[in-house]
């Protein structure tokens, strides 16, 4: 393609491939995280090519992973570093990883939670007192474990 055939892509278009909202798209560009996008001559409405969908492509996955928006910033910058910026990336994702698997840990929680609550009411409804005290006290240890994370 020359550069008069070149594809383009409206903000709604690019919405609906990155999955990221048009006033994202714009907050984006505002805080320069992205480069600013070229506007229509007539209409004066962003234009985004092919290689603004690239870069919008990597930031929504970015997003997508649950990077800070500071995060994001630096990704981006030792992007364009190349070797020089590996170091750095290799750190924040590292980093961001174990975060990561804090949270899941942490959400596996509330979820087993969950389940001896559950288990708790089936024994009610079945009129076993014992098993439901049981569970009961097993809730009620891991309701302070769950609260003792959130305290950290």
């Amino acid at each position: 393609m020359t550069a008069s055939t070149t594809r383009t892509y409206t903000i709604r278009e690019v919405a609906a491939l990155t999955g990221l909202p048009a006033s994202t798209l714009r907050y984006y560009e505002t805080i320069g995280l992205i480069e600013p996008v070229s506007r229509g001559a007539s209409s004066g409405h962003r234009v985004y090519d092919e290689s603004d969908m690239d870069r919008l492509t990597g930031v929504a996955c970015l997003a997508a992973i649950g990077l800070s928006i500071d995060d994001m910033r630096a990704y981006v910058a030792n992007s364009r570093l190349g070797s020089d910026g590996a170091r750095e990336q290799i750190e924040m994702l590292t980093e961001h990883s174990a975060r990561l698997a804090r949270e899941a840990e942490y959400l596996e929680l509330r979820r087993t939670y969950v389940g001896l609550k559950t288990d708790y009411w089936r024994a009610v409804e079945a009129g076993d007192q014992a098993r439901a005290e049981e569970i009961g006290e097993q809730a009620h240890a891991l309701a302070e474990r769950i609260r003792s994370r959130e305290s950290q």
